[in-house]
């Protein structure tokens, strides 16, 4: 493959062109039906069902798929693909998540064995709950990742810079910058007030700022780098998927965004803490480290871009932003 194609969900006889070019269909497969798979916030994920089976077909295309206006780093699907060559080597990782079936980098397309028909977990910001089983394998995944790469060596492979610079804003400027974001008035009525108290709030703003820093410098521990319920596939054992801002980082940054969509999305405070003993159980852990990750997720979720869907209810928004002031402040 010489150019860079950029793949539509709307032209199954280009996808089939692109897959017989690149070798991925066996002679005489055909495609048959082409669809996305998922909410497709970073990249084009399709699905496509052939004469002979099912794949994911995943592509980085130049900016993100959810916000066509936001440019975002083509080379963000190579990351992925190295991410799971790594953690594919850990049997109990490597059987819940997808298996690469080809990487094609000049088109930055990964093909992708298909899980099936497991929606993720984004219903339970609608009032779902995980089951304590679903906990503690999302809790124990977590732990195999990270003890597994912990002081690995090959760290210098899975920088991943620009897919940071690019969380980095999102999560510790743009929330709590006057410019940039959403308009908060049209998501909740009253939530730009409460906002702009926040982004008066020097303290939180120098907490934040140093919070980042922490998340830009370099780790050695394997990341998922976005481990929150769109990540997750439902099942008994739930499936994980979408590492694309996977890097060797701090540990605590994983098990933070964790814990701070356990209570965006209403779950009851016992899984959180069940989460973090569990954690603890296995590996050291700053739990200061873990409140303030999750503290600045749980800002950048109703105060950035990347909003969730939640029921636009101020008072409740406010307890959870204030929950979320005191974890990032508690680190000074």
């Amino acid at each position: 493959m010489t150019d860079r194609p950029l793949l539509d969900a709307c032209d199954p006889a280009g996808i089939e062109r692109y897959l017989a070019a690149g070798g991925w269909l066996a002679a005489g497969e055909r495609v048959l039906e082409v669809a996305r798979a998922g909410e497709g916030n970073m990249n084009l994920t399709l699905r496509v069902a052939t004469t002979a089976r099912s794949v994911i077909v995943k592509q980085g295309r130049p900016w993100v798929e959810r916000h066509p206006a936001i440019p975002a780093p083509g080379e963000r699907t190579l990351v992925e693909a190295r991410w799971y060559e790594l953690a594919g080597e850990v049997p109990s990782l490597a059987e819940r998540m997808p298996t690469v079936l080809g990487v094609d980098r000049q088109a930055r397309v990964l093909l992708l064995g298909d899980l099936g028909d497991a929606p993720d977990c984004l219903h339970l910001y609608g009032g779902g709950r995980l089951a304590v089983g679903q906990l503690d394998a999302l809790v124990d995944w977590l732990l195999d990742l990270h003890g597994e790469f912990s002081g690995d060596a090959r760290a210098a492979t899975l920088d991943n810079r620009a897919m940071r610079e690019l969380n980095h804003e999102h999560i510790f400027e743009i929330p709590l910058s006057a410019s940039g974001g959403p308009d908060l008035d049209e998501i909740t009525p009253g939530l730009r007030e409460v906002a702009a108290g926040m982004r008066r709030d020097r303290a939180l703003l120098c907490a934040v700022r140093d919070l980042g820093r922490v998340y830009l410098g370099d780790g050695s521990t394997l990341l998922h780098g976005d481990y929150y319920p769109g990540s997750w596939l439902q099942a008994p054992r739930p499936w994980v998927i979408d590492p694309e801002f996977g890097f060797y980082g701090p540990p605590e940054f994983d098990l933070g965004v964790m814990l701070a969509h356990l209570g965006l999305a209403g779950q009851p405070p016992e899984l959180a803490e069940r989460a973090l003993a569990r954690y603890r159980s296995g590996a050291a852990i700053d739990p200061g480290l873990v409140r303030a990750f999750a503290g600045i997720e749980v800002i950048r979720r109703l105060l950035g871009v990347a909003q969730l869907p939640i029921a636009p209810d101020l008072d409740a928004k406010r307890r959870l932003l204030e929950t979320g002031r005191a974890g990032v402040l508690g680190l000074r």
